[in-house]
């Protein structure tokens, strides 16, 4: 599974890898950001792409034999991965 977002939309590939070793895609996903989300920071609208993409084909997905990678930007994803300082507000 790709997935990718933009400052304006985000979207997403499904493939799966043949007995040729070559990836062939089964299922794509495109939406348009609304004004809410065009808002987001950059690692919440990567984080938004990944989670529709997961929600969008889970019927694939949980019934899959073998395990599947998510790709994406990384970089922008290392936010979720490191700690947070946070502030009374958000503690609560």
């Amino acid at each position: 599974m790709e997935a990718d977002a933009s400052n304006f939309a985000m979207g997403g590939v499904l493939s799966v890898k043949c007995e040729d070793s070559k990836w062939k895609p089964v299922a794509y996903i495109s939406k348009s950001l609304n004004e809410t989300e065009k808002n987001y920071k950059i690692h919440d609208k990567e984080m938004l792409a990944v989670i529709q993409c997961l929600e969008a084909w889970r019927h694939f997905l949980e019934g899959s034999q073998s395990k599947f990678k998510v790709w994406t930007d990384h970089k922008n994803l290392k936010y979720f991965i490191s700690n947070q300082k946070l502030n009374c507000r958000q503690a609560r």
